[in-house]
């Protein structure tokens, strides 16, 4: 698919993953709308990403977005998701149990935020001309991590989240078939983003040894750019794909 010319929304935009496929998809010629919530906007360095402020969890604020997207030029063809949080805490500790709550906002946010903003990009996306003679019409990428398959102590609700991303992935694609939308979803290992800038040099060297090729974090901008790939291969579809460097998650 040819993005350039064509209208594409993603996710947690302001920074990180979402900044970096943000801005290689505007890079490419797309025009691009970046939601992500406010006080992270007002932080954020739009460049050519047009940003609005929407929590991914309100059919609402992303109904209002993606209205604006339609009324627009370009068609919608390309939707990523990037959005999601990812606090930690194990089943029991000697605080006491999970908090239920903390679980259930994990899930909320990563699980219902991915699929609310995945159905109503599609009903969008569907209403606009095939984009070839196959009939394909958009692409949603979604955002997994290597915790769906191997979760640390800790990622209990995290790694229950982005099993779920990763679970609904092939019965999504294989939904919107009939529309011509493909759906595919990236699982990156450990990704050089905001979220370690607070932590220790050598708890960095200490992750980055545990990747087994190549020896070093992930950047966002290799996950823009895989992306990118997934977008432009046409027979791409339904599939999870690491990005990791070999990495296998050990308990801890």
């Amino acid at each position: 698919m040819d993005i350039n010319g064509v209208a594409a929304v993603v996710t947690g935009a302001a920074s990180g993953l979402g900044a970096a496929t943000a801005a290689a998809l505007a890079e490419h010629g797309a025009t691009v709308y970046g939601l992500d919530l406010p006080a992270a906007i007002e932080k954020a360095d739009t460049g050519k990403v047009i940003l609005r402020a929407a929590d991914v969890t309100d059919p609402a604020d992303v109904s209002a977005v993606l209205a604006e997207v339609e009324q627009a030029s370009q068609p919608l063809r390309v939707v990523i998701n990037c959005a999601g949080i990812g606090p930690s805490a194990r089943v029991l500790s000697r605080k006491g149990p999970h908090d239920l709550d903390l679980f259930a906002k994990i899930l909320h946010i990563n699980v219902l935020g991915t699929f609310n903003v995945l159905r109503l990009a599609a009903e969008v996306i569907s209403r606009t001309e095939p984009a070839d003679e196959h009939g394909q019409r958009g692409v949603v990428v979604n955002t997994a991590s290597v915790a769906a398959f191997e979760g640390q102590i800790g990622q209990v609700a995290y790694a229950a989240s982005k099993g779920g991303v990763h679970a609904l992935t092939l019965p999504a694609a294989r939904d919107l078939a009939q529309y011509g939308i493909r759906v595919n979803t990236i699982a990156p290992g450990i990704v050089d983003t905001p979220m370690l800038a607070t932590v220790s040099e050598e708890f960095r060297a200490a992750l980055a040894e545990s990747v087994p090729f190549p020896k070093r974090l992930a950047t966002a901008e290799e996950f823009g750019a895989l992306a990118l790939s997934i977008v432009s291969q046409d027979y791409l579809n339904g599939e999870t794909i690491r990005l990791d460097g070999a990495l296998r998650m050990g308990p801890r």
